[in-house]
């Protein structure tokens, strides 16, 4: 099977290589970690590219939060 180009950087992705939970904190849980691994991944701009065009709603993506890629959608519309 061919790998969809969503796939392609979805493996290549730091948090890939983590503990997924550190993406995904619970309610008022810190962000820091997984921002702090986001800013030094190769495929941030598509993964934040991924959430913003699948509406994402939970977790952080691209190095955003969810309250913050709403934030940014809202500019960008």
């Amino acid at each position: 099977m061919f790998e969809s180009i969503e796939e392609q950087w979805q493996e290549r992705a730091l948090c890939a290589q983590t503990d997924p939970e550190a993406f995904f904190p619970e309610k008022g849980g810190s962000t820091r970690e997984a921002k702090r691994i986001c800013m030094g991944c190769e495929v941030r701009d598509e993964c934040l590219e991924y959430a913003l065009a699948h509406d994402e709603r939970f977790g952080i993506w691209g190095g955003l939060s969810e309250r913050e890629r709403r934030r940014l959608k809202r500019g960008i519309g």
